[in-house]
């Protein structure tokens, strides 16, 4: 839950979609997003906004899962570039949304937020595929 007397967070307060890998710090997903299938968040389990609310161990750990997300999706998918944002202003709960990007994304060079060029082609990644290289880097 977000600071007292706030709105809920959405992180917090509603279950994440199906994980492909997590502890009991993080969980990984794979958000499914309509042109970017493959896009996965990096969600920190207890509500935090930024990462220099993390003790440097908590951000060490959150940096390393989601480098091996981005290793992961790259060894998948072999993408043109891989995005990797927190932004955080529409949900201030620290999470990392990792991208595969392509020369043939609907946005691409822009931000994935950024006004869509063109129809693009879209790529999914195999959960349980990405799974087994998640708990292979990360456990």
């Amino acid at each position: 839950m977000s600071e007292a007397g706030a709105i809920p967070c959405p992180l917090c307060s509603e279950p994440a979609t199906p994980s492909v890998w997590a502890d009991d710090r993080c969980v990984v997903v794979i958000a499914g997003e309509a042109a970017y299938p493959a896009l996965c968040r990096v969600i920190w389990r207890r509500h935090v906004r930024e990462m220099s609310d993390l003790a440097e161990p908590d951000r060490a750990h959150c940096l390393r899962v989601t480098l091996a997300v981005e290793a992961a999706l790259r060894e998948l998918l072999n993408p043109d570039k891989m995005n990797i944002a927190s932004l955080g202003n529409q949900v201030p709960h620290l999470h990392w949304h990792v991208i595969p990007r392509f020369a043939d994304d609907p946005h691409f060079p822009d931000a994935i937020w950024a006004p869509q060029r063109r129809e693009g082609t879209r790529r999914a990644v195999d959960r349980g595929q990405l799974g087994e290289l998640l708990a292979a880097a990360l456990n």
